[in-house]
């Protein structure tokens, strides 16, 4: 293969496939047009670390409820 043009992933470019890319994997949905490379890239950015802000918020939270829930159900024995 002689190299990927942008016409063959959809007419977009490296920054654009980015931008799609970090909103559909965290979630936030369609993107309006950005004007620069910089906007789609701080978009791309903030996606990204809010997804793993958020994440770890959750993590940090629910891990003493299961903690909790596994000691109640005993799941911590050895050998039971």
């Amino acid at each position: 293969m002689s190299g990927l043009r942008p016409s063959f992933w959809a007419a977009l470019d490296g920054v654009d496939s980015l931008l799609n890319a970090s909103m559909i994997l965290t979630g936030m949905g369609p993107v309006s047009p950005m004007p620069s490379d910089a906007a789609k890239l701080f978009a791309s950015a903030y996606a990204l670390f809010s997804g793993v802000a958020f994440l770890t918020t959750f993590s940090l939270l629910i891990a003493p409820i299961l903690h909790r829930i596994l000691h109640r159900l005993h799941l911590n024995e050895r050998g039971g």
